[in-house]
């Protein structure tokens, strides 16, 4: 998993929303928040499409898009095998079908999509607590001090 392209979706994500816990959230945790974020604006989305509020739908839809986008981007492909290889073609659908729901207006694509968002979020949130936060020393501690000291830097 890339931190620095989960921290990059994430930031994306808090362009409005409220930052709390984000400089000391770890890659688990992050990954819990942008899959929160993703079916936010796809909740958001389907209320502006069902008010006709096409301007609206297009941003929320596009900010869903962006977020799955930054998911599957993290994915570690290297040492990931045949689970991240499906993650990433589930990501790729879903990218497919909210760009199908925004062009057709169609609310039952939207539900379709947050309910595979929401089976992955799940098994995500079942992770057990020893495996969230990996040993000092790992890439993706290292990956993550970086970020850090990056964002620290400006």
């Amino acid at each position: 998993m890339s931190y620095k392209d989960l921290r990059g979706a994430l930031r994306h994500y808090n362009e409005t929303a409220v930052e709390s816990g984000l400089e000391n959230a770890g890659p688990h945790r992050l990954v819990q928040m942008l899959m929160a974020g993703a079916l936010e604006k796809i909740a958001t989305a389907r209320g502006h499409m069902e008010r006709r509020e096409f301007e609206a739908k297009g941003r929320h839809i596009s900010w869903a898009v962006s977020i799955i986008n930054g998911l599957r981007a993290s994915l570690d492909t290297e040492a990931g095998g045949e689970l991240v290889e499906n993650l990433e073609a589930l990501y790729d659908y879903m990218v497919r079908r909210l760009m199908l729901a925004n062009l057709e207006n169609d609310p039952a694509i939207l539900t379709e999509v947050a309910s595979l968002l929401r089976e992955i979020k799940a098994g995500w949130d079942a992770i057990p607590d020893e495996y969230k936060n990996p040993p000092r020393g790992t890439p993706v501690e290292r990956a993550a001090a970086g970020a850090k000291s990056a964002s620290a830097r400006g």
